[in-house]
């Protein structure tokens, strides 16, 4: 007789490669795998980079970006997406375009903007685009405070006030859920705050001191992905998401890799 056994989620991710394997697509593709999901990948540009820098960027054309989304859910169905570095307004309309053609999947957006070494990776026209193509079809966007600042053209907040006034102007861009990242906020505490357009609930956590966080952001977003695509609520799947974050920033040093900002663990459960 056989046994009925559970299928193992779909997701995908649509961001651009780091070589250094920190952030980007390898990150989130490190984080569905420890979590128990399978992840494919639209990549929308290639980088040079390490631990220390970005030392080059080299765009995927928005055509081909289209024939990688075109084909990959022709075979394979997708139970959640997960967008990072998009880059052009062209590459955000395309990829908007796609995704408002496809039923009954779970977008989480977030809207990388800058490196942690300072470099520009989304252009500013395309922000305007991301805010009335994207956003709309978004089930969650996962914005740091400089991220929400660029979105709504206003200053960082300095307070979790503050960031709860923020994450509702986010909210009224058209997105269904906020999760603020309070990384940036000074002081010992880093909270995040998730806003559903009712209710706000605060994720307090004390700083890790180390300096290899790199890709956290990334890894955040793709761990509340998985979640979402293996059937949980979005409080549920937040709250796992930061337990899994916190739980690989904290093991980071456990790993050699670079002069600079390295990645977290996302194996901290495995290895």
């Amino acid at each position: 007789m056989s046994v009925n056994t559970p299928k193992i989620s779909n997701v995908l991710t649509i961001a651009g490669s780091d070589s250094g394997g920190g952030a980007g697509i390898q990150a989130d593709l490190k984080a569905f795998s420890a979590l128990g999901v399978y992840g494919a990948s639209v990549i929308t540009a290639l980088t040079a980079q390490n631990t220390q820098c970005v030392a080059g960027i080299y765009p995927v054309t928005p055509d081909f970006v289209s024939l990688q989304l075109e084909t990959i859910f022709a075979d394979i169905q997708i139970h959640a997406v997960k967008t990072g570095m998009l880059g052009s307004a062209e590459m955000v309309g395309r990829v908007a375009q796609f995704l408002s053609g496809v039923d009954n999947v779970r977008l989480v957006v977030d809207p990388v903007m800058i490196s942690k070494s300072g470099n520009a990776l989304l252009s500013s026209d395309a922000v305007e685009v991301l805010i009335d193509k994207l956003i709309p079809l978004t089930y969650v966007v996962t914005p740091n405070l400089p991220e929400a600042a660029a979105l709504l053209g206003v200053e960082e907040p300095i307070s979790i006030q503050g960031m709860r006034e923020m994450a509702v102007q986010v909210h009224a861009l058209g997105v269904q859920n906020v999760l603020l990242k309070g990384g940036h906020l000074e002081g010992e505490s880093s909270p995040d705050i998730l806003f559903d357009g009712t209710t706000f609930t605060e994720f307090p956590s004390v700083r890790i001191a180390t300096k290899n966080t790199h890709g956290t952001g990334c890894t955040l977003a793709s761990a509340v992905t998985a979640y979402l695509a293996q059937g949980c609520s979005i409080l549920e799947a937040v709250t796992r998401a930061k337990e899994y974050i916190t739980a690989a920033i904290k093991a980071a040093d456990q790993l050699n890799v670079g002069a600079g900002h390295g990645p977290v663990n996302h194996f901290h459960n495995i290895w």
